[in-house]
């Protein structure tokens, strides 16, 4: 692959310095400077105007042009190869001619303004500077052949007309594969009904075969990973592949709403580097104070909330507004200042140079505050479609969406009040699963309780109606069927499809028919060995 370069061209005050400036910071670009180029080839010489303005020329004129390419062949010979430079600045036809010929795959970029407007730039940038001006524009380097340089120029930018984001958006998109007709490369992972699926386990294992792990929601959900030999982890903000591949990056979406110290205790527990976690600056940040302490007088008792304070947050988020009134935002945090980044421009840079993400959502479609049993849901959307507008991704880039599902679903239990948590279709106890399963009634009520609210949970049979409705909500391409074991306990030694026993295989085959979309993996057991894997993709 040809080695990608920006030249840039204009006269003095363009903007030239300012867009490789942000092609750096934005677009990951290494910035040669011509200067330091001439410095290298000519080491005497002084770094004012005119005499970089006659080394060039001489350079020029000794080389027929050649020099820029040979300088920044050189310099980039013995260093790691970058993925794009930006040359700031080019000042003859012949500059840009020799490079295109050197083997570069070269973008030149001109940019012009109004000379009141170059004017107005230089009077401004001297008067920081403390030195005086005549009202013209000084001639820079370049100046001699820049109306040549515009007329070869690839793309020419009027900056009178264009703010600086304008400007790089329409340089980036000529070096880029468009993020918006980029391949599908976003998985999605749902629950289909109340939550507490398995899928934490499931982001586990799927998470070495994608490049960027995203999650959304709020610390109100617990999504548990099986470790071996240690006991199993939680993850409540974090994406819950986090130890299943150390090389992804994690980013927590702009929807997200955060508990501070639950997140910074876990990128502490998992020794998260600087360089692997993106926090987009507009997630919300609960305040313990008023946020938590609302929610368990106002909603704990009444509707079983786990009252972590993601409903009261989200909802000074939306009704003030204004960072004086306690409205707490990512971007504003000191202690998370290293991860801050725009997810946005972020997924753009996936998009583009095709890394696979994997979106993981939180709690279940059931619980949706939209389309669950209100008043007994979350304080957000759930669904598939959600999670992607709460992360900043779109539909056009989706390629897979996940939808995971109990054998037998489960709600938090009542409320320390004894209200109920909600609606649930043909509710079952835990003893009826033992004597289906052959599983103890002693480990089935020790494992199903609340991985937040450390409630005992409520059970039901599998509610085929609730399967229809998750079904047109999120329009899964996949199911992932867990708690096989709750079908019977000889599952857990099944480690090929066929190895189910005869009750789980009528089951998928029913669900199957039900949906219209395979059953691609099915969840046998909490282990490290406990998944069967029968996707085609």
């Amino acid at each position: 692959m040809k080695p990608r370069a920006i030249v840039l061209s204009g006269r003095g005050c363009a903007g030239k310095s300012t867009l490789a400036a942000t092609l750096v910071a934005r677009a990951g670009a290494t910035l040669v400077r011509s200067k330091d180029l001439i410095i290298d080839r000519l080491p005497r010489t002084t770094r004012t105007s005119m005499a970089m303005r006659r080394a060039g020329e001489r350079l020029d004129r000794e080389t027929g042009g050649r020099w820029l390419a040979q300088a920044l062949d050189k310099k980039l010979m013995n260093e790691a190869s970058p993925a794009l430079v930006v040359v700031d600045p080019i000042a003859t036809p012949d500059q840009v001619r020799f490079l295109r010929q050197s083997g570069w795959s070269v973008t030149h970029v001109h940019l012009k303004a109004s000379q009141e407007e170059l004017a107005r730039r230089l009077s401004t940038r001297l008067t920081n500077s403390n030195k005086s001006t005549s009202g013209e524009p000084a001639e820079d380097w370049g100046d001699k052949h820049v109306d040549v340089l515009e007329r070869l120029a690839d793309v020419v930018i009027d900056t009178d007309r264009c703010s600086e984001s304008d400007v790089f958006a329409r340089v980036v998109a000529r070096i880029e594969v468009r993020p918006v007709t980029a391949f599908p490369i976003i998985d999605v992972l749902v629950g289909g009904q109340y939550g507490s699926e398995g899928k934490g386990n499931i982001a586990h294992y799927l998470a070495p075969e994608y490049d960027v792990l995203v999650r959304v929601g709020g610390p109100n959900a617990g999504h548990k990973v099986y470790r071996p030999g240690e006991d199993p982890y939680t993850f409540r903000q974090l994406p819950s592949g986090a130890l299943g591949n150390r090389d992804a990056i994690l980013v927590v979406g702009a929807g997200a709403v955060i508990s501070l110290d639950t997140l910074l205790r876990e990128i502490g527990d998992l020794a998260i580097p600087y360089d692997k976690l993106v926090i987009d600056p507009q997630a919300m940040i609960i305040d313990k104070a008023i946020d938590i302490s609302w929610e368990e007088e106002h909603l704990k008792g009444q509707i079983g909330s786990t009252a972590q304070g993601i409903g009261s947050a989200t909802a000074r988020k939306i009704l003030y507004r204004d960072p004086a009134k306690n409205v707490r935002l990512a971007g504003a945090v000191p202690e998370l200042r290293h991860y801050i980044q725009d997810t946005i421009e972020f997924f753009a840079g996936c998009l583009s140079t095709g890394k696979k993400i994997m979106l993981e959502g939180t709690q279940g479609t059931s619980l949706s505050l939209h389309h669950g049993h209100y008043p007994h849901v979350t304080s957000r959307a759930t669904t598939a479609t959600a999670c992607l507008a709460e992360a900043g991704l779109s539909a056009r880039h989706v390629r897979r969406v996940v939808m995971v599902c109990r054998t037998y679903p489960i709600r938090v239990g009542v409320s320390i009040t004894g209200n109920t948590s909600g609606f649930m279709s043909q509710e079952i106890q835990f003893k009826d699963i033992a004597d289906r399963s052959g599983i103890s009634l002693e480990e089935l009520t020790k494992n199903e309780v609340g991985s937040v609210s450390n409630r005992p949970r409520r059970v039901a049979e599998f509610d085929w109606a609730q399967l229809r409705r998750s079904l047109l909500l999120n329009g899964p391409t996949d199911i992932f069927l867990t708690f096989a074991d709750y079908f019977g306990v000889e599952n857990r030694e099944a480690y090929r499809y066929e190895q189910l026993n005869a009750t789980t295989l009528r089951f998928i085959e029913e669900v199957e028919k039900v949906c219209g979309v395979p059953v691609s993996m099915i969840s046998t057991a909490f282990n490290d060995r406990n998944i069967i894997d029968r996707r085609m993709w």
